[in-house]
């Protein structure tokens, strides 16, 4: 996957499919041409080159995850000053406004991904080959995967069916209800886990535990318990994933795309860019807006100190838990053991994300070093559907002993022991599961939506307003390329 040509296209900007060459490597496939044509999709080569071209926007979700953190009380913008790349100093006030660039970005590009998979879609029927089935469940999981990000920080998305959107649609095509968009993504993760082999093809593509996965979040974010526990605890059951039990490894070059991955967003280093196309690179983003600014010593390289975590993050974990150093590094204790020199940006709380921390590497990256670097999101984690079936199991009132089961498979590994084992039931142990998300997962752009979905925001994050902040603002330009044919999110 590589550069892709986009189009802005009316109030969406929706990019144009792009196609790329084989080769043995999912993330290094070079551009061998575009094309936007009716007359496209003749034969088992066509479908793979449009699926790749819906795959490639996964990269550009570097921005749902950095400021999902930032959004949540886990971590602050950050930066070199209070301006410093003002969307995200307005995130983490909650003060953002429909002018936000960074909310517009995330809006064109999760859109972008709808469009590339629609573009499959629209044009299933065209050409039979063997595999295809598997085609389509991949591209409908991909769609789901995109719909799910807009509708968390969005609400109410236009959907447009099995076909693209043209120019014009912004005016006519009404924005769905939130139960709409997410009966979609139950329709194409329903038929995603059917149709997907248990065992991806090359290593980055879906599969059915991935399908199983997001269905059960899916389910999860809209309080179905019954259902998200059944999805949840068919990924269990397949015996196919499992707890490593050293978790610093799990974010490690080494660690990619292990027994705890579920889906990872595959990053590589091989091409780079610019702060004019982010989305551009190859690269995760996220690490070097994440890193420590101005750091010269061993193990990493610097960043722009964006994203840095808080004193009560650090406070959060418990004394011995293992995570707690796999998770936040503290620099000036590093750099007096390392001698290793720093500097202080915006906001400096002394902490910084160890799990997306850019490291050194071998090699010569192309492009700007912070904007290129190859580390993958782990976009679901075994012990994050471990701990989710703990949740839908115990708030469903289903089974308080399975749900314990589970989350102290998650707290054994974090102790290294089964003295840290809980017992609590009911309500309890709701409370324990969701501080357990907050420890397990820190770092990994949950943790604002986790808040919005238990009704726990308002209580955590300051400036949060109830009725206003559980959705962000539809950026101004698609209200008014609209013309009046969507409605703006409540509050803003």
């Amino acid at each position: 996957m590589k550069k892709y040509i986009f189009i802005t296209v009316a109030s969406i900007a929706l990019f144009s499919a792009i196609f790329v060459s084989c080769s043995d490597n999912f993330t290094e496939r070079d551009i061998a041409y575009s094309i936007d044509s009716e007359n496209y999709f003749n034969s088992e080569a066509d479908y793979d080159k449009a699926l790749i071209g819906a795959y490639d926007l996964l990269q550009s979700t570097y921005i749902n995850v950095l400021m999902g953190e930032i959004a949540s009380d886990n971590t602050l913008a950050g930066g070199e000053s209070p301006t410093d790349v003002i969307g995200f100093q307005q995130i983490d006030d909650m003060t953002q406004t429909p002018t936000n660039d960074q909310l517009k970005n995330l809006w064109d590009w999760m859109f972008a991904g709808v469009q590339r998979a629609n573009y499959i879609l629209e044009f299933k029927d065209k050409t039979d080959f063997a595999g295809k089935t598997q085609v389509i469940a991949e591209t409908r999981f991909l769609r789901a995967y995109y719909h799910f990000e807009l509708v968390k920080w969005f609400g109410g998305i236009p959907l447009n069916g099995d076909k693209r959107f043209a120019p014009g649609d912004e005016t006519s095509v009404p924005r769905a209800s939130i139960p709409e968009v997410y009966a979609s993504i139950e329709a194409d993760l329903i038929y995603a886990s059917e149709n997907l082999s248990p065992t991806a093809s090359q290593t980055g593509r879906a599969t059915k535990g991935a399908a199983l996965a997001l269905l059960g979040k899916a389910y999860l974010y809209q309080r179905k318990f019954p259902e998200a526990a059944a999805a949840l605890e068919q990924v269990i059951a397949s015996s196919k994933y499992s707890l490593v039990p050293d978790y610093a490894s799990i974010f490690e070059m080494a660690g990619e795309n292990g027994p705890e991955s579920i889906f990872e967003v595959q990053y590589t280093d091989v091409e780079g860019a610019g702060f004019g196309c982010l989305q551009c690179s190859e690269g995760n983003v996220a690490v070097g807006f994440s890193g420590v600014r101005n750091y010269t010593g061993p193990k990493y390289t610097s960043g722009f100190s964006f994203n840095v975590p808080t004193q009560e993050t650090y406070n959060a974990f418990e004394v011995g838990d293992t995570r707690l150093p796999a998770s936040l590094l503290d620099i000036a204790t590093w750099a007096a053991a390392n001698n290793a020199t720093y500097g202080k940006g915006n906001e400096d709380t002394g902490f910084f994300n160890q799990k997306y921390l850019p490291r050194i590497r071998s090699g010569q990256a192309a492009g700007d070093l912070n904007l290129t670097n190859p580390n993958n999101y782990r976009a679901i984690r075994y012990a994050d559907v471990l701990l989710m079936a703990a949740e839908a199991l115990n708030r469903g009132a289903i089974n308080d002993v399975r749900a314990l089961g589970y989350l102290n498979q998650v707290r054994d590994r974090a102790f290294g022991d089964t003295n840290h084992r809980v017992t609590a039931v009911g309500a309890a142990l709701t409370d324990v599961i969701w501080n357990e998300r907050r420890v397990e997962l820190v770092g990994e752009g949950f943790r604002f939506f986790d808040l919005v979905r238990t009704g726990k925001a308002a209580a955590a994050i300051n400036g949060f307003v109830v009725g206003k902040n559980e959705l962000f603002p539809i950026p101004l330009v698609e209200i008014q390329f609209s013309n009046g044919n969507w409605s703006q999110n409540p509050g803003y």
